[in-house]
């Protein structure tokens, strides 16, 4: 009987529990002591410490199941995934390991006990390598496990030795293969053709038995171990009789499931496979505590979930679907992996409000390489259209790059860089532009603020600097620094950001871009459009008033926010960072698990609340100390004097701040939660609007709520019971279609039998029709049913594409194979394509070609009959 992927990874644990393993749980995708991961990428990992002799544990042998990815840093499939029949950026790694109790002859025997006895797979379809040296794991094969020679062979160092770094233990492998058959493309390891699917590794065995020196020599080890690996999706598809990894029971249910989110019954599609893998990569890594962020782990993670939304996006799912594979991965992997029931909840919220925030920006993206598409000369995407969907939209250019390969174009990468270089030039550049004023904290003189109260005032510039030195003028078309004797411009400070605006004289006009501290001087960084700017000359100084009132308000909702999350979760709660600008405002603070949508909304109101208040602002100054017996709270990365400037609101909020407030907390107007998210252990983040841009948020929710609701030809208040009757309604529907599809495959199987050809007492049928879909398979199935001894290839085109199906009955199977004679004609029209003996199918582009194509069929069947 086969087995499930759960089945054997039972078997697994089990078998080596009963040779006195360790059952060791999963450790976690993010490794606990090695910072020079990025996640756990193989079985090892855990047990690195182990190795190394740093570590040591109660047991001497163990087996696992280990989690792993593979998407970011040195070992990165993710590009591959969808395209390849084994690559994932999420996969399992059983593995069992002694550390210094038994080696080489104990572990290949255990191999291949657990191969040949516990899975039955054949002794004949195995192939072993050992490192070219290793004349010890080599008799141990040959002599004692007795593997025929034929299927034996001796791999280079490349291949066949592993270290775990420039130093430190290493030693020989020993690697075992299966070998799906002559069907299936490929030669044999260490041959030219050994990148074909025909023998895939299963299992690899390290024998840990050296330490390598600085100066490279190879000193044996006191207590030699064992290291070993084998894929648990590439074992189910061995014992399940599939090439493909995604054609095992794991993934089939989980590329069903995405398949009925985007309402096709059409299976074999990478971009299901794609989601069905990422699905696995996403929760575990939320499973463990990687949340999605512009940098390190997080990154990749968003970079996973955007892929996979794209992909979705290209089904035509146009409602954030990615969550919902959550509950049937759970059914599939919750027993063997009970975190993941555990943080269920958890994980399919993060993965909606990821899809959520990027739906809008995938759809303004993808339009905009569709018309820089329509506009390509030659297959090439340019670099700056790359550059410009990374630094616009946040579109991975891994993303990218699965656009282009769909449509067989090649991304300018060369370019892409380039335009990356510039970007990191004109930062550093802006960073050197700060930096290049240090100088200015040596200034001898002070700015006074006035724009406490004031958005424009007169002043006199008492310092000028160009090039990182002090000057006496700058000329139009210059960039430089302006320091002025006083200054309503507020410069960067505890979160908020510098101010912008115009300083003006006759004649003159300097443009600042952005205003930043230098002790006691506030310097004014931006460029001189018009005149000449003199030190000692009087200017007129003006904020951008409205820039400066919306940070504002988002400043005073910050305050109102700290104080909210404080009553809501508690006051353990503190302030870890923030930043406000003009559009928003990000708060940091301590806290120690994600913010549930009920506790949410709470904050959300009871900052509303306070806001409608309408509370007058209290802001005055005194000594440090007895602004915190006030119960005024100092806030993060601040510096404070003897005087200290106290923001108070009400009985509910009172801080020590030097930023810009509005003076009565109704003017803040509306407050609306847009994000909330993990920084790093310990910390999340909450990103807010106010003001304007909070209203415009409502009302898009709003008329999101309404048009949808008009398009249901229902009530707002009625949406989700007229939702439920759609899609009870649809699900009758493609019950419907389904019995339809069978109706018809059954119809035009009997008009196509009358057309079938008797060659050799066979009935030979090539033909093209109508019908795609599931119903090209049901018409072979019903054709195979009425011919009785039969050779089928059927053929459909759509969208300039061929589609082939090729049926051999189960009496013929040894005869004539169906992937073969699928091959034969696919390769005439410009495919290929593979599957089982007795059903198989492929593809093509060359339209044209199709007729003489089946035409050929009845010669090639004739061809292979008369061998036999």
């Amino acid at each position: 009987m086969t087995k499930t992927s759960a089945e054997i990874r039972t078997a697994f644990q089990r078998f080596f529990a009963e040779r006195g393993h360790h059952i060791v749980p999963s450790a976690s995708l993010v490794p606990a002591s090695d910072p020079t991961l990025l996640f756990t990428n193989a079985g090892m990992v855990p047990f690195k410490d182990v190795f190394l002799g740093r570590e040591h544990r109660d047991y001497v042998r163990a087996v696992t199941s280990q989690r792993c990815v593979r998407a970011g840093g040195k070992h990165n499939d993710l590009e591959n995934v969808g395209y390849t029949a084994r690559h994932h950026t999420f996969f399992e790694m059983l593995g069992n390991f002694s550390f210094g109790d038994y080696f080489k002859r104990d572990a290949i025997r255990y191999a291949w006990e657990f191969l040949t006895d516990e899975l039955g797979i054949p002794a004949e379809r195995l192939w072993v390598t050992v490192y070219e040296e290793d004349d010890e794991a080599a008799a141990i094969w040959l002599e004692d496990i007795g593997v025929d020679p034929a299927r034996f062979s001796r791999i280079g160092a490349e291949d066949n030795f592993w270290s775990m770094g420039d130093t430190g233990p290493c030693g020989p492998c020993s690697e075992i293969f299966y070998d799906h058959g002559p069907e299936v493309p490929g030669g044999p390891p260490g041959t030219p053709e050994e990148d074909g699917d025909r023998y895939v590794e299963i299992w690899n065995l390290v024998f840990m038995q050296y330490d390598r020196g600085a100066d490279g020599a190879l000193a044996p080890l006191p207590k030699p171990s064992i290291d070993t690996g084998m894929g648990l999706e590439r074992m189910a598809a061995v014992v399940q009789g599939v090439v493909n990894n995604f054609d095992i029971d794991l993934f089939r249910r989980l590329v069903t499931a995405a398949a009925e989110l985007a309402g096709t019954t059409e299976t074999d599609n990478s971009s299901l496979r794609v989601i069905a893998d990422h699905i696995r990569a996403c929760a575990f890594l939320i499973v463990d505590g990687v949340l999605p962020s512009n940098e390190g782990r997080g990154y990749v993670l968003r970079r996973i979930i955007r892929r996979a939304v794209r992909h979705g996006y290209k089904l035509g799912i146009d409602e954030p679907f990615f969550h919902r594979l959550v509950e049937p991965l759970n059914d599939e992997m919750g027993e063997a992996f009970p975190e993941l029931a555990a943080e269920k909840a958890t994980v399919e919220r993060v993965l909606r409000q990821e899809e959520e925030r990027f739906r809008e920006t995938l759809e303004q993206g993808l339009k905009l390489l569709a018309q820089d598409l329509a506009d390509l000369q030659g297959d090439t995407i340019p670099g700056e259209t790359v550059f410009k969907l990374y630094d616009t939209f946040g579109f991975p250019v891994d993303l990218t790059a699965d656009v282009a390969r769909e449509q067989g174009l090649h991304l300018d990468m060369a370019g892409f860089e380039a335009a990356m270089s510039a970007q990191r030039e004109r930062a550093r550049a802006a960073s050197a532009f700060r930096a290049e004023y240090g100088g200015a904290a040596d200034f001898g003189g002070e700015t006074i603020f006035s724009g406490y109260d004031v958005e424009e005032d007169a002043a006199q510039v008492i310092g000028l600097y160009k090039d990182g030195g002090a000057v006496n003028e700058l000329q139009a078309g210059e960039s430089g620094m302006v320091i002025l004797d006083r200054t309503p411009f507020y410069a960067e400070a505890g979160g908020q950001v510098g101010d912008t605006g115009e300083l003006l004289a006759a004649d003159l006009r300097f443009e600042v871009e952005d205003t930043q501290k230098y002790a006691q001087a506030r310097g004014h960084l931006g460029r001189l459009v018009q005149g000449t700017l003199r030190l000692g000359d009087a200017v007129d100084a003006r904020i951008d008033g409205l820039r400066r009132h919306r940070t504002t308000l988002n400043h005073t909702a910050t305050h109102l926010l700290h104080a909210a999350l404080r009553e809501v979760l508690g006051e353990h709660i503190h302030q870890k960072g923030s930043l406000v600008t003009p559009d928003r405002l990000r708060f940091d603070f301590s806290h120690f698990e994600p913010i549930g949508p009920d506790d949410l909304n709470r904050i959300e109101s009871l900052t509303s609340a306070w806001i409608r208040r309408n509370e007058t602002a209290e802001i005055f100054e005194t000594d440090y100390d007895s602004a915190l017996e006030l119960g005024a709270m100092a806030l993060f990365g601040e510096k404070y004097g003897d005087r200290v400037r106290v923001v108070r609101f009400g009985d509910f909020s009172t801080e020590l701040c030097g930023g810009c407030h509005v003076s009565r907390t109704g003017s803040i107007g509306n407050f609306a939660i847009t994000a909330e998210s993990a920084v790093s252990a310990g910390v999340r983040r909450i990103e807010a609007i106010t003001g304007e841009a909070a209203l415009q948020h409502m009302q898009r929710q709003a008329e999101l709520i309404a048009g949808t609701a008009a398009r249901l030809k229902a009530s707002p208040d009625n949406i989700l019971v007229r939702l439920d009757q759609e899609q009870e309604r649809s699900r009758q529907l493609e019950r419907e279609l389904g019995r339809l599809q069978q109706r018809l495959a059954s119809q035009a199987g009997n008009a196509l039998a009358d057309s079938a050809e008797e060659v050799l007492g066979v009935r030979v049928l090539a033909a093209r029709i109508e019908e795609g879909g599931d119903s090209l398979r049901d018409t072979v199935d019903q054709l195979k049913k009425r011919l009785g001894s039969a050779v089928i290839v059927l053929a459909t085109v759509k969208d300039d594409k061929v589609r082939l199906v090729a049926g051999v009955t189960k009496d013929l199977t040894q005869r004539v194979k169906a992937g073969e004679l699928v091959n034969h004609v696919a390769e005439q029209v410009g495919g290929r394509g593979g599957g089982r003996p007795d059903f198989a199918q492929a593809g093509g582009t060359d339209v044209p070609a199709l007729p003489q194509a089946l035409e050929s069929v009845t010669g090639w069947v004739t061809a292979r009959l008369e061998k036999q």
